[in-house]
C-alpha cells in the first residue's frame, strides 16, 4: 500500500471516529432529553418538601432522570397554568384540582393514566377518589392522588350531651333535617352561635360550591342536569329554591357565624360556636384545642340520600408529555413512597387510597375521623364533571353569597342558571356532553 492510500485511509477512519463520536454525543443528547420530567404543583409547605422529597428520592434511584419540579403559588396557578397551555408548553405531569379535570380533558390538555400508574395503585383507589379523577364522556381515568376530601359536622361532645341531643356515629345514623335544625335552635339557648359553616372562607371561594352543593344533593337537586347537562329547571328547581331557602333562614335566624367573624368559631377561644361544618383539615387544629371534647360526625341527610363532598389536588400526566410511561413511573414511585405519605399522614391528609387509610390512626377503623372516611364510599358527591364548571362555580357561590344577604332565592338560582346554560351554549353544548 503506498503511502497515499495509507494517509487517505488514516483520514477516513478519523473522519468516521469523528462521525460515530457524533453520533453518540447526539444519541447521548437526545436521551438526557426523553430523560427528564416537569412536574407543575402547589400546596402547602409540608406538601412542598413532600414531593421534593421523592423528587430526589426518584433521582438517586435513577442517576439518569431529570426532575424539574415547577412550584406554583396557589393563587396564581390557574393564571400560570393558562399562560402555559395557550403557548402549548405544558409540563409533563400537571397537579390540578379535581372539579376542574373534565375542562382539562375536554380542552386536550390530559391523557388516561391506566396503564402508566401502577395497576396496583389504581386498584387502591377509593370509589371517591376515583370519581374525582374520571371523565364522564368516555369514563377514563385520567388523574390519581393520595390524598382526597370531605367535610363532616363537628361537635363538642360536652355540649351536645348537656343538650340532649344525639351523636350520630354513621352515615346511615345521620340526623335528618328536622334533627339539625331543632338541635340549632336547641344550640341557641347555650351558644353565641349554633352552627359555624365557614363563611369567612369568603365569597369567591370554591368553598361554597364544595362545602354547600351536598346539602342541596341531599335534597333531591343538582346543579346541572347530568344527563341533558342544562342547568335551567334544575338549579331552580323546587327542590334547590327549597335548600337554598332553608340555609337562608339558618342566617336570618341567627343561627350561623357571620363572615364578618372569620373563619373560625368553633375551637376559638371561649368556643362561640356550638358546632362547625368543617372540612377534614380542620380536625388537627381542632382536636388540639379540644381534645377529647371533639367529635365528628356524619353530615345530616336532608332528604331522600346522605351526600357529602369530595375531591381536592390530584396528578395528571399532559397529552404531550415527553415520556408518558417515565411520567408515570415517577407517579407511581412518589404515590408509594413511604416519606411522602408520612408527610400527608401526619397533617391528617384525607385517604384516597385504601391502604393509606388501613395506615391511617384518625381514619381507620375506630378512628376518631373514622366516619369522614366512610363517606367516600357512602355519600361522597363529586361537583358536576363538566367543562363548564369554572362557570357554574362561579354563577353558584354569587348565588349563594347573594341568598346569604337576603336576596331572593328562587330568582338568585335562575340567574345563575341562566349564566350557566349561556356559557354552555356559547361553546356549542361543550360535544360530547351536549350529545348526551
Amino acid at each position: 500500500m503506498s503511502d497515499w492510500e495509507k494517509d487517505t485511509m488514516r483520514i477516513v477512519s478519523k473522519y468516521l471516529t469523528m462521525l460515530g463520536a457524533a453520533a453518540s454525543l447526539a444519541a447521548l443528547a437526545s436521551a438526557a432529553e426523553a430523560a427528564s420530567l416537569k412536574i407543575m404543583f402547589q400546596g402547602d409547605a409540608y406538601e412542598i418538601e413532600a414531593i421534593q422529597g421523592a423528587a430526589e428520592r426518584f433521582e438517586a434511584a435513577n442517576p439518569d432522570i431529570k426532575i424539574e419540579l415547577l412550584n406554583t403559588p396557589h393563587d396564581a396557578y390557574n393564571e400560570k397554568f393558562g399562560a402555559m397551555a395557550s403557548t402549548g408548553d405544558l409540563p409533563d405531569i400537571i397537579e390540578l384540582d379535581a372539579p376542574f379535570l373534565a375542562n382539562y380533558v375536554w380542552s386536550g390538555y390530559l391523557q388516561p393514566v391506566t396503564g402508566l400508574i401502577d395497576q396496583a395503585l389504581i386498584d387502591d383507589m377509593t370509589p371517591s377518589n376515583i370519581a374525582q379523577g374520571t371523565y364522564p364522556p368516555d369514563k377514563g381515568l385520567y388523574a390519581i392522588g393520595l390524598t382526597d376530601s370531605t367535610v363532616v359536622l363537628y361537635g363538642s361532645r360536652k355540649q351536645l350531651e348537656a343538650a340532649k341531643l344525639r351523636i350520630p356515629t354513621s352515615v346511615a345514623d345521620a340526623w335528618t333535617r328536622d334533627e339539625f335544625e331543632s338541635a340549632l335552635k336547641t344550640l341557641s339557648a347555650s351558644a353565641k352561635w349554633p352552627i359555624d359553616l365557614f363563611r369567612g372562607y369568603g365569597s369567591k371561594t370554591e368553598w361554597i360550591t364544595y362545602g354547600y352543593q351536598p346539602i342541596l344533593e341531599s335534597m333531591g337537586c343538582q346543579l346541572i342536569d347530568q344527563t341533558t347537562w342544562t342547568s335551567e329547571g334544575t338549579l331552580d328547581s323546587a327542590a334547590c329554591v327549597d335548600a337554598a331557602t332553608m340555609m337562608q333562614n339558618w342566617v336570618k335566624q341567627g343561627w350561623v357565624v357571620p363572615q364578618s367573624a372569620g373563619n373560625n368559631q368553633f375551637y376559638a377561644e371561649g368556643r362561640p360556636a356550638a358546632l362547625a361544618w368543617g372540612g377534614h383539615w380542620v380536625y388537627a387544629e381542632a382536636q388540639a384545642a379540644m381534645g377529647d371534647d371533639l367529635v365528628a360526625m356524619p353530615l345530616p341527610r336532608f332528604g331522600d340520600k346522605s351526600a357529602s363532598p369530595n375531591g381536592t389536588w390530584i396528578y395528571g400526566i399532559s397529552k404531550t408529555a415527553s415520556d408518558p410511561e417515565l411520567a408515570g413511573r415517577f407517579l407511581s414511585f412518589m404515590l408509594s413512597d413511604a416519606t411522602y405519605r408520612k408527610a400527608y399522614t401526619d397533617h391528617t391528609g384525607f385517604p384516597g387510597l385504601k391502604s393509606f387509610a388501613a395506615a391511617s390512626p384518625v381514619y381507620a377503623g375506630t378512628g376518631p375521623m373514622a366516619v369522614a372516611f366512610s363517606q367516600a364510599s357512602e355519600s361522597a358527591v363529586p361537583r358536576p364533571p363538566h367543562p363548564a364548571y369554572p362557570t357554574i362555580t362561579l354563577a353558584f357561590q354569587q348565588a349563594m353569597t347573594d341568598i346569604f344577604d337576603g336576596a331572593d332565592p328562587k330568582e338568585e338560582l335562575s340567574a345563575a342558571a341562566e349564566k350557566i346554560d349561556a356559557d354552555i351554549e356559547d361553546n356549542d353544548g361543550y360535544a360530547p356532553f351536549g350529545a348526551n
